[in-house]
Order: structure tokens, then C-alpha cells, then sequence
């Protein structure tokens, strides 16, 4: 089978690219001194871990128990869940530790804390720490940080294993230097709170952080035992905006045919819409030059973007593009098939059970690769 035969809309997948990025991130792991666990939750696949994981000892994060039961029945026992768990679900990871998973969870209340010390299973847990984000997480020097360390510590079956951050407004940056910025403040809570939680004679043996633009710009990761980043095996718009890699980094595409032209509007339909894209318009933030709509069209065959030509407007199952001049509707005549550049690769592809498979410089399909979604 070859690309153009494929049936759309359709999730493609460039292996050859995907080898690149995780080359280039295995490499920067090892220049910055720390372990690498790359976020699963934008590939969900067990063949894109092989690929992210090679030649690493760090493991793999997820963002669901569905994702670290997926990864642990191929062979991944090393994992961290990288959500606040709720107690409902501690049942359900310690049955995955019963079956041999090196799985830890993550926590920032005390009232999970001690419903983890309360509970019949064995449990590793790292502590949470807000690094400005403001989503989840405690404070770097918070009474609450040590309380949940202390409860962990004497507890019968848990134990504390390390504290984590995540950088998440790293990407509000727009520059090496803001990312940069963000990326030292990410590293200096984390080492602060490990740092806090050994003065009180408990052990704190992971120093975690992550983000693909904090693993790139940071300046040095002292303190830090392994870093976290995820999108950049796949890529996107968004990231290609603030320089975190370029267009042709992006290994993940959406295969689109054109159905239907209006020459009075200047406007043409894709089969490809709000559901097989995703509707969020994480480049809308880049300003006008760089919002690419809910995706950039690029050739089928080279995956070059097409005219500067984006999808300014979804519906359930349709994209429209606005075509700036008439001749274009030949070029893209009705049948003929594009490749949409995602925003925000992880939103994009959450819409597939699959990849179809293939290498840069060819058409054939050489694989499916299957994903985990749900939870």
C-alpha cells in the first residue's frame, strides 16, 4: 500500500523522522548528564517508545494507568504516572506493581498521602511540585511538601521516591532566552524541594523535570537525576514556532482528500474536520505570522508545506482552506490528497487507533503501529 492508497482521513507516521528526534533528544540527555524518560502521551505506542527509549536507562512517563498497563504488557517496567492520582485508583496501580511494574505515582496532598499509607498495596510515589505553572503541585519550600514526605516515610508499604516538576508555562516563551528562563526555574525547585526533604533525614533518590522546550534551552541540569520531555517525537506546529525544532522535524500527519470546491468563496473542503484534527489552536498564540489554523496543508509525497495554505475553519468532518489564488484549485483538484500539519501533535493524534507507517523518501507503508488511547 502506498500513501496515496490510504483511505482518509488517516494518522502517517514517518519512522525516519521519529529516529531523528529521539536521536537528537537521547543526545542532549547525555550532554546535560541525566537520565532520559520520555512522556508517552503523545505517542502511545509501544514502537515509538522502543525507538525513544533506546540505549537509555530512564524509563518511560505516561499520563494514563491505561498507557502504563499498554506499556507494561510490552515490556516496559520502569514507568512513572505523571497525573495527581486520586485514591479510586490506587487500587488499580498497585495491582499493576503486584504484576512486577516499577510503576510510580504521583501525589501533592497529604490527603492522598495518607490514604496511600492507609492502603493494603505497595506504592512509590513522587511528590508534585509547582514550578509556576499553577496547575497541580505543592511549593518548593511548603510545610505542605514535608508533611506528605513524612507520611510516605513512615509508611508501612509506600515510600517516597523523589519529587518531579513539570515546566508547563515553558511554553508561553518565545525565545531561547525565555525558555532558558523558565528552564532554570524549573531545575531549582526541583533540586530545592529534594534538597528540603534530605534535611529532614528522608531520602529523596529522583530529581525530576521535563518539558521538551526546558530540556533543550536549559543551561545545565545539576541536581536533576532525569528529564521528562515528550512531544518532541513527533513534533508539531507549534513547537517548529518556538524554535524547538523545524517544520521537517514533524513526523506525525493527518492524510486529508480534497471533496469539494467553492470558486465564488475561493474555498476548498477537506474530509478532514474538528475530529480528525482537533480543535485546539495552540499556534493562534504566535500572533498572526505564526498561527497556522488548525493546521498547515503540505504535500502528500514530500510533506512540504503547500503555499503557506492552512485550515482556517472546521466543522465536525470538514476543513476549509482558503485558497489567495484561483490557479491553486487545479493544482488541488477534487480527490486529490494532502498531508495537515498538526498544531499540538498529542490532541491531533488522540483521534487515531493507529499509525500508518512509513519512511522519509518513500510512499510504501511499511507498518501499523497501534496506540493506547483512553484511560
Amino acid at each position: 500500500m502506498k500513501l496515496s492508497d490510504l483511505q482518509t482521513p488517516c494518522l502517517i507516521l514517518d519512522k525516519s523522522r521519529v529516529e531523528r528526534n529521539c536521536a537528537r533528544m537521547s543526545a542532549r540527555a547525555k550532554e546535560l548528564g541525566v537520565a532520559l524518560r520520555p512522556h508517552m502521551k503523545t505517542g502511545k505506542s509501544a514502537e515509538i517508545a522502543k525507538i525513544a527509549t533506546a540505549g537509555q536507562t530512564g524509563g518511560v512517563t505516561v499520563s494514563t494507568l491505561a498507557e502504563a498497563e499498554y506499556l507494561f504488557e510490552h515490556g516496559f517496567a520502569d514507568i512513572l504516572y505523571a497525573v495527581s492520582i486520586p485514591p479510586s485508583k490506587l487500587d488499580r496501580a498497585a495491582a499493576l506493581t503486584a504484576e512486577g511494574a516499577d510503576l510510580k505515582i504521583l501525589i501533592d496532598s497529604v490527603e492522598v498521602a495518607e490514604a496511600i499509607a492507609a492502603h493494603p498495596g505497595s506504592h512509590a510515589a513522587l511528590i508534585e511540585i509547582d514550578c509556576g505553572e499553577h496547575r497541580t503541585g505543592v511549593d518548593h519550600d511548603n510545610d505542605r511538601l514535608l508533611a506528605i514526605a513524612r507520611i510516605l516515610d513512615t509508611s508501612p508499604r509506600a515510600r517516597l521516591a523523589g519529587v518531579m516538576t513539570h515546566a508547563g508555562h515553558s511554553y508561553r516563551g518565545r525565545t531561547p532566552e525565555d525558555m532558558k528562563a523558565v528552564a532554570s526555574v524549573e531545575r531549582d525547585a526541583a533540586v530545592a524541594a529534594a534538597e528540603l526533604i534530605r534535611a529532614d533525614g528522608i531520602a529523596c533518590m529522583i530529581v525530576s523535570v521535563g518539558s521538551t522546550p526546558t530540556a533543550l534551552y536549559a543551561d545545565h541540569l545539576d541536581g536533576v537525576t532525569e528529564m521528562r520531555p515528550g512531544v518532541y517525537t513527533l513534533g508539531d506546529l507549534f513547537q517548529a514556532g518556538i524554535g524547538s525544532h523545524g517544520i521537517d522535524d514533524i513526523a506525525s500527519s493527518v492524510v486529508a482528500s480534497v471533496i469539494s470546491h467553492n470558486k465564488a468563496r475561493g474555498t476548498l473542503i477537506l474530509d478532514a474536520g474538528g475530529i480528525a484534527l482537533s480543535k485546539d489552536r495552540s499556534t493562534e498564540a504566535l500572533g498572526k505570522d505564526g498561527d497556522m489554523g488548525f493546521g498547515l496543508l503540505a504535500d502528500l509525497e514530500t510533506g512540504k508545506p503547500l503555499h503557506d495554505l492552512t485550515i482556517r475553519g472546521t466543522h465536525q468532518e470538514h476543513g476549509e482552506v482558503h485558497l489567495p489564488d484561483p490557479s491553486l484549485f487545479e493544482e488541488l483538484p477534487i480527490g486529490a490528497r494532502v498531508r495537515v500539519l498538526p498544531n499540538h501533535v498529542c490532541m491531533t493524534v488522540a483521534a487515531y487507533e493507529n499509525y500508518e507507517v512509513f519512511e522519509e523518501g518513500s510512499d510504501e507503508i511499511i507498518a501499523r503501529w497501534d496506540r493506547r488511547n483512553g484511560w
